[in-house]
Parts: structure tokens; sequence; C-alpha cells
């Protein structure tokens, strides 16, 4: 994947649960509506794409009850495997490279996954294919260049150094092929799919201790990354982290764009009945 070395944010790395555990206290809620408004009922086949923590497939597998089928997929089950046991399906898959697994879906959903797979293009094909006519697509994506700054009130020299820290980070980023203006084009790319009825909104989180969990983890899990490529000092990333530790800094994430729309039914009648 990409130029280097694969995905930089390593689900095997120890930092990554922490990761999950802030992401779904950052975005669960919003991408649990935008579930809400797609109608999921009882009975409804889901594919959880790049499922990574467990708390999305584990939503999805309360919704739809005994009747329903949720699949989670991610190139490394290790943090999803959890899930297992509730009754979701998790299976080991690379989405931009393997073929879909066996369907149809009512319902497939990918959060924070297409910006950094490199064959985002085939992946997103391959999503489409595996929706039943009238079933919904939602995917979700950062656009970090939509906004850059993780302390947009950039007021003092901690707020400067730990955006410098998070410049660094999106070069490593880029550097494995991640698309940081993905999130924007999500709407088009979905009707260039053949989607029809498609929509979009953002949401931004702005100062929370879920974006303090979040940032510290992810410094760790990158520090001997931004060291080695000389983006950053050992010096400069310790002062970070005690800024962020001791809640001094406002931090935001970037902009999640969730875009979503239905494969047409074909025969007129209502996508989701």
């Amino acid at each position: 994947m990409g130029q280097d070395e694969g995905y930089l944010l390593d689900n095997r790395r120890t930092e990554a649960g922490t990761r999950f555990d802030a992401l779904a206290a950052l975005f669960d809620a919003s991408t649990f509506r935008h579930f809400e408004t797609a109608g999921i009922a009882e009975g409804w086949r889901c594919w959880e794409v790049g499922a990574g923590g467990p708390s999305v497939a584990r939503w999805l597998r309360e919704r739809v009850g005994p009747s329903g089928r949720v699949l989670a997929t991610d190139i490394d089950v290790s943090w999803t495997g959890t899930a297992a046991t509730e009754g979701v399906e998790v299976l080991c898959h690379d989405v931009g490279r393997d073929a879909p697994p066996a369907g149809p879906f009512d319902l497939v959903h990918a959060r924070l996954v297409l910006v950094h797979v490199t064959e985002r293009e085939a992946a997103l094909r391959s999503m489409v294919r595996a929706l039943r006519p009238g079933g919904v697509l939602l995917v979700e994506d950062a656009d970090p260049a939509l906004q850059p700054l993780i302390c947009p009130d950039e007021h003092g020299p901690e707020q400067r150094r730990a955006n410098r820290l998070r410049t660094g980070f999106r070069e490593l980023l880029r550097q494995r092929g991640a698309d940081l203006s993905y999130g924007r084009r999500l709407p088009r790319l979905l009707r260039e799919a053949g989607l029809v009825d498609v929509e979009a909104d953002a949401y931004f989180p702005f100062t929370s201790p879920a974006c303090d969990l979040l940032e510290a983890a992810t410094v760790r899990q990158v520090r001997d990354r931004l060291v080695a490529a000389g983006l950053a000092t050992d010096e400069d990333i310790d002062a970070h982290l005690a800024a962020v530790e001791a809640g001094r800094l406002d931090l935001a994430t970037s902009p999640m764009i969730s875009a979503w729309g239905r494969k047409p039914a074909g025969d007129g009648s209502h996508p989701l009945v």
C-alpha cells in the first residue's frame, strides 16, 4: 500500500486500542445517526468495511437482530475479533484487492478507510457491487487538507508546535499513498459509481477529552517515524505530549465527511422496503 511500508497506523500496535476507543467516542454518534436516517431495521444484511474496533459492528448487530447479518472485515482483525462472540461475522479482507464478500447487502459502511487505501477506486466499486438493488452505501472519510490545523486557535508556541507535528504526520500519510483531500470528493464519486439520492454532511469535533486521547495515542504510534524522517525531535514530541495530557491545547480533528446514496432499485419500488 502506497510508497512506503503500508498502513501508518498499524492495528497491531498497542496504541491502536486507545485510538479505536477515542474514534468511537468522537464519531459513533454521528455514524449511528446516519444509519438511522438510512432506515436500518431488523433483518438487514450489513457489511462493515475496515472495521478496526468493534463498536460499530456491535451496534449494527443489535439493530438487525437474530434475523439479520453483520459482516465486519479488515486487513487486520486483531481488535474486531472480540465482536465475533456477539454474533458478528469477522473476516480478514482487503477491500481494495480482494473480491467483495458474498452478499448482497442492504447496508455497506466504511469509516476512515478509503482515505488510506491506495486502491480506493477499486474498493469503492467493490462496495457498490456488494449492495442489493436499493441498498445503501455510507462512506465516511476525513479531509485533512480541508482543515489542516490540529490547533485552529494558534495563539502560542505550544499550539504552533502541535501544528508543526500535525504537518509532519500528514507528510507520513501522504508518503504512504493517503489522499488527504478525499473526503470532499465523496458525493461526486458516489454519483459517478451509479448511486442515486446522494447526500453528504460533515462533522468536526473540537476540544474534548477524546480529541486529547486520540492525539496522544496517534503521536505515540508514529513517534519513531516522525523522528526518523526528520519531521520532529524527541524533545518536540515529549513537550507536545505533556501539553496534550495537561489539557492545555484545544485540539480539533480533521473534518469527517459522510456521504451516502443508494443503488438504483431498478423496479421503481421503495429502496428500503
